[in-house]
């Protein structure tokens, strides 16, 4: 009878155990998810925040994104810029590695465009000395000569 009370304890100290590990196992899990949440919410909102930054130095400096553009041709005699059209993007062989798109219209003309890509740098600033011609100038599909 103590051989069988002896068992019984040494038996339900092991179901405790494993118990307790089984618990402390999912505590740790449930304890990365919300860790992992947070870092990727506070990433997220960290990205948002840097792009927020860039649009406002884009739209603070817009007169040399136009005189750019102008100076592509002659022909321009005024540039709209689409700020809604603003992308971020990565590129590949031919591009910077990140870089900012602004789009945008020639001469008050509605099926005109163009595209400026403006690399980010490594600190998530500008290179406006380096922008380039993205897309095209073209009116109506026909490149402007």
């Amino acid at each position: 009878m103590k051989k069988q009370i002896n068992n019984l304890v040494i038996a339900l100290a092991f179901i405790l155990t494993i118990g307790c590990l089984v618990g402390c196992v999912k505590q740790e899990r449930e304890k990365s998810r919300q860790a992992q949440t947070v870092t990727s919410s506070t990433t997220k909102e960290d990205k948002e925040a840097i792009k927020q930054k860039q649009l406002t130095y884009l739209k603070e400096h817009e007169k040399e994104i136009v005189d750019f553009v102008k100076a592509q041709s002659p022909k321009i005699e005024s540039v709209q810029i689409d700020w809604d059209q603003t992308q971020w993007g990565d590129g590949g062989l031919t591009t910077p590695e990140y870089y900012m798109s602004v789009y945008g219209r020639i001469n008050h003309i509605e099926e005109s465009g163009w595209g400026v890509d403006i690399p980010i740098n490594d600190d998530n600033t500008l290179n406006l000395d380096e922008m380039y011609i993205g897309s095209d100038i073209d009116i109506e599909g026909r490149l402007l000569e």
